[in-house]
């Protein structure tokens, strides 16, 4: 989607609202151009934010992607399709995608902000993620998990049952990137909490990479 050159100038003054929407999985969504970017917005979290949403976008520039075996990748949470965003326009990566998103409001929102800008083949499934990793054969050389219901993480997506499906959709020396909120003193404990105790029970050579108030927990299927 295109805009004029005034509302991108405009949005480094004041971010412009340029659509809101309500959906019984998310209450409060707006699309927002803020800095010259589309965000999205729900609550009191941002979901995307095209190539300023910084989480992975530094992650990924640690990655050494272009020396990576990589053609399919699973994202798991879509929001307004940040992380292919993000893979194609900044690293030049295109891959073939296979996104899960449970609200189909934001798949609506996706497909008509971010995803016509995109040139990367992405098939969306709208479903539950987990439900997804547990019933799919395929298997995958990058997997981005970024789900949130506001600002945190539903309790079944911070299991070891639902990293081992997802360690096991993971080809030989695949990436699992596990997006998650570094922003308090709360956030901070349970996330290493997380790490410590569940996170690397599944992928023992973990790593984590910090992303000015998130941080992206990294596995390797071996």
């Amino acid at each position: 989607m295109h805009f004029p050159l005034w509302k991108k100038w405009l949005s480094y003054l004041h971010p412009l609202t340029l659509e809101r929407l309500s959906s019984p999985k998310n209450p409060q969504l707006a699309v927002v151009l803020d800095r010259g970017r589309l965000q999205l917005l729900s609550g009191n979290a941002i979901y995307s934010w095209d190539d300023l949403y910084h989480n992975f976008t530094l992650a990924f520039g640690q990655l050494d992607l272009h020396n990576r075996p990589i053609a399919e990748v699973l994202v798991l949470g879509l929001g307004l399709g940040s992380v292919p965003f993000i893979l194609e326009k900044i690293y030049g990566c295109h891959y073939h995608y296979t996104a899960v998103e449970w609200d189909e409001a934001v798949v609506y929102l996706a497909s008509k902000y971010t995803l016509p800008r995109l040139k990367s083949r992405i098939d969306i499934v709208v479903g539950n993620a987990d439900v997804f990793v547990q019933a799919t054969e395929a298997h995958f050389d990058l997997i981005a998990v970024d789900i949130f219901e506001d600002d945190h993480t539903p309790a079944s997506f911070e299991s070891v049952a639902f990293l081992e499906a997802c360690r096991q959709r993971l080809r030989p020396k695949g990436l699992l990137l596990y997006n998650r909120l570094y922003n308090s003193d709360a956030n901070r404990q349970a996330s290493q909490v997380f790490y410590r105790q569940v996170f690397c029970r599944v992928f023992e050579e973990a790593y984590d990479i910090e992303t000015n108030g998130n941080l992206i927990l990294v596995g390797e299927a071996r």
